[in-house]
């Protein structure tokens, strides 16, 4: 039998999955090009989230070695969208 505590961990992961599957409606329908960089930025922030609760719940904590990298790359991934839509002049 698991602690309550370890059940509040999960219940709350289950929960940013359901406001992430939200978010990514956000990021397929736009409307415009900062609107889906924003919407993309907060689903890799959910992610990380995600795995950080499931790594307190599970214990297992190898899941924040992975919530860590994936947070470093969507870090990444951030810049370099950005960077690429002020170049080709999708910033008003």
């Amino acid at each position: 039998m698991t602690p309550p505590i370890d059940d509040v961990f999960l219940a709350a992961a289950a929960l940013f999955v359901v406001l992430a599957i939200a978010m990514f409606y956000r990021a397929v329908a736009g409307p415009t090009t900062q609107d889906r960089l924003l919407a993309v930025n907060v689903l890799g922030t959910n992610t990380v989230v995600i795995l950080a609760l499931l790594a307190a719940g599970l214990d297992e904590p190898w899941f924040l070695d992975v919530a860590l990298i994936y947070a470093l790359l969507n870090f990444l991934m951030s810049i370099a969208i950005s960077k690429f839509t002020v170049e080709r002049g999708g910033v008003l």
